[in-house]
């Protein structure tokens, strides 16, 4: 059965750096809640100085963070689990200093905005 996923596109000046932050956040989620191969993150294409790549989270990860986080999930800046995750994985991330940008995937391609 296809898992369902969020999708998040990230925009970054170093790819290196918050690939490894992103895959490393992302693997002590799994750790804690006994998840596996339940993310995965693309390579990046390379534009305008920036590095722009897609993060698929399964949802059912997200899904056990946030039972595992109970009322702290809850309090986190967002609309609905995909909008917190997006906050909470922001803010893991730029806790390690690194330039990034996340947004929702399907937002961001219906978005009249284009890239940023």
């Amino acid at each position: 059965m296809m898992q369902e996923r969020i999708n998040i596109n990230v925009s970054a000046i170093d790819y290196e750096n918050t690939s490894k932050a992103i895959i490393s956040t992302l693997g002590n989620v799994e750790k804690m809640v006994h998840g596996e191969n339940d993310f995965i993150v693309t390579d990046s294409e390379f534009a305008f100085g920036w590095h722009f790549y897609v993060v698929c989270v399964n949802k059912s990860l997200v899904k056990r963070l946030s039972d595992q986080m109970g009322p702290d999930f809850e309090k986190i800046k967002g609309k609905g689990l995909e909008h917190k995750f997006l906050t909470w994985l922001s803010d893991k991330v730029s806790q390690k200093n690194l330039k990034v940008k996340l947004a929702i995937k399907e937002e961001m391609e219906s978005s009249k905005f284009g890239i940023f």
